[in-house]
Formats: structure tokens, sequence, C-alpha cells
């Protein structure tokens, strides 16, 4: 058996310590369990004994209704001692879900993106379950197959030594059977784990990108690609499932060799006279009460081991930290706030990257301002969203909000400040007056309605069967592109955020109604708003434009000033110039 080691101890207790009354009483249940148990051989060996001398009815009724009195009470005590271990490893495993969910909420976006959802949610669900089996019918069974030793052994020892020994003297090659079998089990449950994960991993992604799968008629490819992680699962079960059918027959041979041995050499020492039969029938029993414990054991090791590969995989996630947190002690925002923003050097790389993603911007953005960033793609127009909100890591000194650096801000109150508009704005599965009004639940309807107004989707709200109450579907399948993004606008506007960044989030939008979205933005003079774009007539409304290259800033100004220089804010003017006119 592998050895669990202090480590690993002392975590498994620190899971069952809220909740150590109950594992007391079950545990206290299932001593008396054990002592009944004990017991019933004893007052069977008796009632055989007295019966072989002769017996009277009244006798044989009397220890008959004893037996079964003692059996029902041992049968309900076990019951409740199961009701209260299994009811342990069920809270554990509804708080470590709430713990697994909070703790995902707290890590930046990057890292949940690239982690994948399937592995995730692996330990989520398949991870947490096979701790509730370690802490409920691992940690049951254990303790009952000591109890059961430390009380039957010398019973049976007192009875016979001899036949004890011949009995149990084969238990030890079940334990060494278990140790050889253990290391392997591990190893291929965690194989198995990997794979489901991988798996689930894939349906989800196709899942989610269903329209594109269709649209470029890859169901082949993408059936192929799960038929070969389907396979891999399979392999890692079968290969796990053998190691299972090998491991549990010969523990279960081992015990019924011995049984044998007992009654082989049992009934040598009745005809000798050293032993009666109620004493014969008694050991029998007693080794009856260690069989099954014993050969539960390769079960019992098979759920102990994969609850600790799972309990590794859960702690190594929650003990993973957000590399965007709240600072210890946070600064107070600016009351109220104006939305100004500057950036003095800041740089942001993404782990594993080549080049920073933005390399030594400075700008300033008054209160009140409409500024546009454009530049090519990979310039790190996202990038400087993301870091105006937190969602990437960025180094203290580089990027103030209100005159505050926003790394000695907390996030929830620097949040509350930026409201931010990505180009594929996310919708939940709820009503569109909910998704609107997400930043803010309990806003009245008269705001969902204003918000509306302002991200032109009023005219489109009266066209849907049940107005803003319709539901939009999963990630808004319901809704067109253009939709989609206003109703991620009109989220944004409705919470008011003195800052309001626009992460091409009219790409969607044909170009009257994004006008008429930007007028309504510029008669807000109350909030500033960063508006990046690849429409630049939509930027040359706007009073500044910052041009990004490669990550740096390498121009700025107004629209009619850059379009009378050579460099990069020119050829992307006269470039998209040229493909209108294409168009047209």
């Amino acid at each position: 058996m592998n050895r669990m080691d202090g480590p690993r101890l002392r975590r498994i207790l620190h899971y069952l310590k809220p909740h150590r009354r109950i594992v007391l009483m079950g545990a206290l249940s299932l001593v008396v369990v054990n002592l009944l148990g004990v017991s019933l051989p004893l007052i069977v060996r008796n009632a055989v004994d007295a019966l072989h001398g002769g017996f009277a009815l009244s006798d044989v009724l009397q220890k008959a209704g004893l037996i079964i009195a003692l059996a029902t009470v041992m049968g309900l005590v076990r019951l409740w001692s199961r009701i209260l271990v299994f009811g342990v490893g069920r809270q554990v495993e509804a708080d470590l879900k709430q713990r697994i969910f909070d703790h995902l909420l707290l890590q930046e976006p990057g890292w949940v993106q690239s982690t994948g959802s399937g592995e995730v949610i692996s330990r989520a669900t398949s991870d947490v379950e096979n701790v509730r089996r370690l802490l409920g019918f691992a940690v049951l069974s254990l303790t009952n197959t000591a109890l059961a030793y430390a009380l039957t052994l010398p019973a049976m020892l007192a009875i016979d030594p001899l036949l004890t020994l011949a009995a149990v003297g084969l238990y030890p090659l079940m334990l060494l059977v278990v140790r050889l079998f253990g290391g392997r089990m591990m190893k291929q449950q965690r194989r198995q784990q990997e794979a489901l994960a991988q798996l689930s991993d894939l349906i989800q992604e196709d899942l989610s990108g269903i329209g594109a799968i269709k649209i470029y008629g890859q169901e082949l490819m993408e059936q192929e690609a799960f038929e070969g992680r389907n396979r891999l699962y399979r392999d890692a079960a079968l290969k796990l499932g053998r190691t299972r059918a090998t491991l549990f027959p010969l523990l279960e041979g081992i015990a019924s060799v011995s049984l044998l041995l007992l009654l082989a050499i049992g009934s040598g020492q009745i005809e000798s006279g050293r032993l009666t039969i109620g004493d014969l029938v008694a050991l029998i029993l007693f080794v009856e009460r260690l069989v099954f414990p014993t050969a539960l054991l390769g079960f019992t090791l098979n759920s102990f081991q994969t609850g600790q590969v799972s309990l590794d995989r859960i702690e190594a996630l929650l003990q993973r930290e957000s590399l965007v947190e709240s600072p210890p002690e946070p600064i107070a925002p600016v009351e109220p706030a104006r939305g100004m923003v500057e950036a003095r050097g800041l740089t942001v790389r993404y782990p594993g990257a080549a080049r920073p993603s933005l390399d030594g911007l400075s700008f300033r953005i008054e209160a009140g301002e409409l500024v546009a960033v454009v530049g090519p793609v990979g310039c790190g127009k996202t990038t400087l969203a993301r870091a105006l909100g937190r969602m990437v890591v960025v180094d203290p000194g580089q990027l103030f909000f209100d005159g505050i650096d926003i790394t000695r801000l907390a996030l929830e109150d620097l949040r509350r400040q930026v409201a931010l508009v990505p180009q594929e704005g996310f919708l939940f599965t709820a009503s569109l007056a909910d998704n609107l009004r997400y930043g803010d639940p309990g806003a009245p309807i008269e705001r969902v309605e204003k918000a509306s107004r302002q991200a032109r989707l009023e005219a489109d709200v009266k066209g849907f069967p049940d107005g803003y109450a319709t539901l939009v579907g999963e990630r808004g399948i319901t809704l067109s592109g253009g939709q989609r993004q206003r109703t991620a606008l009109g989220r944004a506007l409705l919470v008011e955020a003195p800052l309001l960044v626009l992460d091409d989030a009219l790409a969607s939008v044909d170009n009257n109604t994004a006008a008429g979205i930007l007028a309504e933005i510029r008669l807000q003079r109350s909030r500033s708003v960063l508006m990046i774009s690849h429409q630049l007539s939509a930027a040359a409304a706007c009073d500044r434009i910052l041009v990004l290259e490669e990550g740096r800033l390498v121009q700025e100004g107004h629209h009619r000033d850059l379009v009378t220089v050579a460099g990069p804010y020119r050829r992307l003017w006269e470039r998209e110039q040229a493909e209108r006119l294409q168009a047209a």
C-alpha cells in the first residue's frame, strides 16, 4: 500500500476539521458496529455448543431473538454511520466547488483562456467528486477495516492462535499485491483524468464554435479530432480497468484460500478435541467479517489514491495566485471621478512573448475627451484596453487614473470607473434587459431603456417578440452581430462609468448607426472615451488620435493634421479610402 505522507494526511484532516463533530459521531458508530460484529459470532458459538449438548426450544428461540436483535441494531447503527460520514463527503464536495468557483473568478482572463475550460471544468467536477469519495467512502472503509482487525483479531486469538494465524496468514500477501498494483493504478488514473480533461476541452470548444464548423464544412475534421482524443481516453480507461480487473480477483482469491485453510485445519482440531464446533463456527464467522473489508481494501485503495491525485490537482488550482490582484492597502479613488488617464512609459509583455505588446507608451487623456486609438493589426490596441481595466499585468508607476496609480486602486474600485466594451461582447443566457443591466443588476427599467436608446438598440427591441424580456440565447446566439455589440455597448453605458473604452466595439455596426452612437456619446462630456477602431472615418471625428505601431506610440494629433504628414496614419487613411473606392 502506498504510504500516505504527513502533508497529505494533514490536508485530509484539514478538510475534515470543520466537520470533526460529525466525523467523531460516525467513528463512534463504527466502534459500536464492530463491537456488535465481534459479539455476534461469540453468541453463535455458545448457541452451537449448547445445541450440541442438547437444547430446549425456548433457549433456541431466546438466542435466535438476541442474535436478530443485535444484528438489527448493528445494521441500523451501520446505516447511521454511513449517513454521517458520506454526508461529510457531500458537504466537503459542495464547499470545494464553491471555493474553486470563487477562486476562478479572481484569476486574470488570460490564464483562464490559456488553461482551457475543459481542464478547469474537469477539476471542478470529476476531481471534486473523487475527493468526496476520498473523504466519504475511503475514510469510512479504512476506519471500518482498522476497527474490524483491531477488535476481531484478539477475539480469534483467544479461541485458537494457531487457526487464527493460519486464517489470516495470507492477508499480508493481499497487502503486498495491493502495494505492487497501487503505484501503477495511481499513474493510470492520472492519465485517465488528463485524457478526460482534453476531451472535455474539445467538446466545449466545438460547441462554442459550431457556427464556424458549419460554415467551413469541417465536421469531418472535428469528428476525427474527437475520435483521436476519445481513443486516448478509452485506452487510458481500459488500462486502468485491466489493472483493477487483475487486482480485485487476486484479493478475493487469497481471501478464499485462507478460509479453506481454516476449514481444513479446523476439522482436524475438532477431531482431536482441541476445538469445539462452536469455536470453528465462530472463527469462520470472524474470518468472513475480515474477508469483506480486506477484499474491499483494493476498492478503498483505488478511491484513496484517486482522491489523492484529484486533491493534488485541486490544491494546485487553489494555490495558483492571480497575477492581477488588489493591493494590500488600496487607495480610495477620487470622488467625483473625472476619467482622466495618463500613461508613463507603459510596457506590457505577455508571458512567453518575444517582444512586449506595449512598449513605452506615454500619453494623456483629459477628462471628457474623446480619443481614438488606431494602428495595424497586432500593434497593441486591445492590450491597451485591457491594461486600463487591469485585465493584464501592469507594473506600478506606468498607468494612472485621475492621477492615482491604478495598481494602488482596489480592482473593484477601478473597474467601477472603467467600462470596457470588447469587440466580441459576451452575452449571457438571460433576457435582454438582464444583459443590459448586468453591470448594475438593480437598475430600473427606465435606465435600461435609456442605455438602449443611447446604443441605438431601441428600434431593434421593438421588433423582438417579448421586448426587453426576450431571451437572447447562449452567447446571444439569437441576435445579429451588430445587435450583440450594441447590447454590450448599452451595458457599459448603463453603469455611467467616467471612462468608456470601446475596443473596436462598433465594427459590426453600419456607418450611420455608428455615427449616431458616437454623436450621442460626445454629448455626454461627463465621461472620457477611448475608442479603438479600424474605421478611420470614425476616428476622424474624435478630439485626438493615437497611432500605434508594434506596441509604440508613433503619432498623435487630430485627423486634419495627421493626414497632412507622411507617416503611418496617412498610409492607413489612404488604404481605407482606396478600399472604399474599390467597394463602390
